[in-house]
């Protein structure tokens, strides 16, 4: 099986095309600003002296690389001539910072030059990763090769020191990305060294020969023995999206198998019900089975995005819709959390409860309440940029006669089939509306229709897809009924035992104190109220009005008074929980309770 890459697909109208709009015309601009005045650009000119400020660290070559990768996303699409020079003004002194052996990070240039590839937490490898997925964006939407070429002697020089020469001081990356790039890096040149250094680093980390590995990074076993999801949540995807990406390649059914070991892992025991991931600060890891927190998930963004790209590799590993619906609940949950409506601001970390009150507790970390436009390590902001500018990526698939249709996003799309030309759009209302009107010009194929794991109005054929056989010209059209469902945690997730999630369709809902006053964890939803589709024209956005209590609890001067059945009726807003945040710093809850009817 295959992917249709986004450069074969266009997002002219819908939900994710203004969300690229917004992109392209708002967040590139935002970030690029606030990483001028953080130093980031101007440290690749490698000139920064003792005493001036904006010290540049170790890991901001990758925050670079991922700005540069978004807007060749954008250029492959649109025209945006001023990201445009700006980006090859940075490559170009990129360029012209390399070392002559092909080395080039502007942390160890600058200040340990004898010190390089001696600290496996350093990010050295890292920040190569992202620069090699950089240089293969910028080659494949325009053509231009300075970028690859740079890349491509650095990757040589690594060789040198984990291979040939074996100079390294450590074996395997602290932080995973190298591994995935390497295969994009292999997948445009057909260079089979590139591929071999990423099943080098795969097939070394956790070894004998892989000395001072833990579990943060991966490294505690080797990894096709490893079944559950440990460590560094970030890092943790991006191996699994490496394993899963070469287990395709190379046929490897070990690698496969432990892939879709974890996948299991994650989903069905470390995953929040937002399809956010690792759930402890200490570590930016995931912990254990069933440990997840609410006000203190951590959830990171890039975290989060990550879990998508996993997904999306196995897709085209196992056909079962299963990845698909975890992207849907990603992407549309504890991914777009991660930016703020404008366009501007970013979240790092993604609760699923925000208390402010909370804040006065001295020793204790939570979640920060309100998205910030740069952080000092600002890997989140440019990874959003870039994942949003490609997300044409997660619709379609092809293996043989088949098209499989995974996200239901508006877009059209063109692509070789059969050896033919052909043709694909579609007209999507989601999330909002589960109409969806497909539209084939090409031979005959069957058309697989991803069912989401929330709809019961239809029967899947094979895997969780409807198959439907169509010939040039043919029009499929589908209502996938969107109903307001309730869902309860699993026992075994403490927080939310008694505990409710409002849902409809992909949405995940939530309240938020600037709609529904304070307390909100004392608010209950009424079991047989009534709940109805409202709009909130500041936020433009779809709500659900619900029916609720409060307690009356008139006494403020008692502590603790004895139980009653006096509560004041209300009605509830419910907001899609990406939307949180937005309006100042506020209480959010998902998990409410429910009550049956009161006094």
């Amino acid at each position: 099986m295959k992917n249709i890459s986004f450069d074969n697909v266009n997002l002219n109208s819908g939900f994710w095309a203004e969300k690229q709009k917004l992109i392209r015309e708002v967040s590139m601009k935002n970030v690029c600003k606030r990483f001028e005045e953080t130093g980031r650009f101007e440290g690749t000119k490698l000139s920064w002296k003792e005493g001036q400020p904006n010290k540049p660290h170790v890991y901001y070559d990758s925050d670079i690389a991922k700005w540069i990768e978004s807007v060749a996303y954008i250029l492959t699409k649109h025209d945006a001539p001023e990201l445009r020079e700006y980006a090859s003004n940075v490559i170009d002194a990129i360029v012209s910072s390399q070392d002559e052996d092909g080395y080039y990070n502007q942390y160890y240039q600058i200040f340990e030059k004898d010190k390089r590839f001696t600290d496996r937490n350093a990010h050295e490898l890292y920040c190569l990763g992202h620069l090699i997925e950089a240089a293969v964006a910028w080659y494949n939407a325009l053509g231009e090769d300075k970028l690859l070429r740079a890349v491509e002697k650095y990757v040589d020089y690594v060789i040198k020191c984990f291979i040939t020469d074996k100079t390294a001081k450590f074996a395997s990356p602290g932080h995973e990305e190298i591994e995935l790039a390497l295969v994009k890096l292999y997948d445009l040149t057909k260079e089979k060294k590139y591929l071999d250094l990423a099943l080098h680093f795969i097939n070394i980390r956790g070894t004998a020969e892989d000395p001072g590995g833990y579990i943060n990074i991966q490294a505690h076993i080797p990894v096709r023995e490893q079944r559950t999801a440990e460590g560094h949540s970030v890092r943790a995807v991006y191996l699994y999206s490496a394993m899963a990406d070469l287990a395709l390649r190379t046929g490897d059914e070990s690698l496969k198998e432990t892939c879709l070991d974890i996948y299991r892992n994650i989903t069905t025991k470390r995953m929040y019900i937002t399809g956010g991931i690792g759930s402890s600060a200490s570590g930016e890891m995931f912990s254990y089975d069933y440990d997840l927190p609410n006000i203190h998930a951590y959830a990171e963004s890039c975290a989060n995005l990550g879990l998508a790209l996993f997904c999306r590799r196995l897709n085209l590993l196992d056909e079962s819709s299963d990845y698909a619906d975890t992207i849907e609940r990603v992407i549309y949950n504890g991914f777009l959390s991660s930016v703020s409506l404008d366009g501007k601001s970013f979240f790092y970390e993604n609760p699923l409860e925000i208390d402010p009150a909370l804040l006065q507790r001295r020793g204790e970390q939570y979640p920060i309440t309100q998205r910030l436009e740069v952080f000092g390590c600002s890997c989140c902001p440019p990874n959003i940029t870039r994942f949003i500018s490609s997300i044409g990526d997660f619709i379609y698939n092809v293996d043989g006669n088949r098209v499989y249709i995974n996200q239901f996003i508006s877009n059209s799309a063109e692509f070789d089939f059969m050896g033919e030309k052909a043709e694909i759009s579609m007209e999507s209302g989601f999330p909002y509306d589960g109409k969806v009107k497909i539209v084939w010009n090409g031979p005959e194929a069957e058309i697989m229709i991803r069912l989401p794991s929330w709809c019961d109005n239809y029967k899947a054929d094979e895997k969780g897809y409807i198959r439907r056989t169509v010939q040039n010209g043919d029009v499929l059209c589908f209502d996938f009924e969107m109903k307001t469902v309730m869902y309860e945690a699993d026992p075994r997730v403490r927080e939310n035992a008694g505990r409710f999630a409002l849902t409809r369709g992909p949405l995940i809902f939530c309240l938020e104190g600037v709609d529904n006053g304070s307390y909100l964890k004392d608010i209950s939803v009424k079991s047989d109220g009534d709940i109805i589709m409202g709009y909130d024209k500041n936020l433009d956005l779809p709500v659900m009005i619900v029916d609720g209590y409060r307690r009356k609890h008139t006494d403020r001067e008692k502590l603790y008074q004895p139980v009653t059945d006096d509560y004041i009726n209300l009605k509830l807003k419910f907001i899609p929980y990406f939307a949180f945040a937005n309006r100042g710093e506020t209480e959010m809850l998902i998990w409410t309770q429910i009550r049956r009817e009161c006094k």
